[in-house]
């Protein structure tokens, strides 16, 4: 603990700073709740979108095996040529939001492929889609999780450290004042009353 100075205009920045962190920590402990909830509901969207895409990959691979044909498609034959971000916000976090790509095609020969690659190159444009949303929503995670750190840090700070030492210096300072107020109160009555004492010696030599 610093060391901090016994005095009436430390104790009013003492009880001024105990104010802001008590103001500000209900705000910081809120906005703590709010990205965790926010990480949560994004974790299952993730789980969501590759669950789709697992399913949509599986159904894909069982509907190209009764073509007896697997061969006949080639990943490379679709490409992703852009990827379309925007941007969001989330409890004054800047993410990335997805909106879509666009999708390039390989050269092939209608003529010598069989009629269900097209549909195949769909597919394979969809199941990418889902990955990259899944992709840029994990960003979105990783962001927000820096941002719960942080956050996390300062509401413990003000928790378990400033809050309880500001209230520690200004018991001290409170205590320490009291105290020079009392001593202050005693010399003055010490002294009136050496006064007194020294009055009446000197009015019972005049007598005398």
């Amino acid at each position: 603990m610093a060391t901090i100075k016994l005095t009436k205009n430390e104790l009013k920045s003492q009880k001024d700073a105990l104010k802001m962190y008590q103001r500000y920590l209900p705000t910081l402990t809120l906005k703590k709740q709010q990205l965790q909830t926010e990480i949560r509901g994004i974790d299952a969207r993730v789980k969501e979108v590759r669950a789709q895409r697992k399913a949509l990959e599986d159904e894909f691979s069982k509907w190209i095996a009764v073509f007896g044909e697997a061969d006949a498609f080639k990943p490379d034959m679709v490409t992703v040529s852009n990827i379309r971000r925007g941007v969001g916000n989330i409890a004054g976090v800047t993410i990335p939001i997805y909106e879509g790509a666009d999708f390039s095609r390989g050269d092939y020969d209608l003529y010598s492929v069989p009629l269900w690659v097209d549909l195949a190159a769909e597919k394979m444009e969809e199941s990418l889609s889902l990955e990259l949303e899944a992709s840029v929503l994990e960003e979105q995670i990783r962001l927000l999780q820096i941002e719960l750190r942080t956050t996390t840090q300062r509401v413990n700070l003000f928790e378990k450290v400033k809050i309880p030492e500001t209230k520690a210096n200004i018991k001290k300072i409170s205590v320490y004042l009291g105290d020079q107020q009392v001593a202050a109160v005693v010399r003055g009555k010490i002294s009136k009353k050496n006064l007194e004492t020294a009055a009446e010696k000197a009015e019972e030599e005049t007598l005398s």
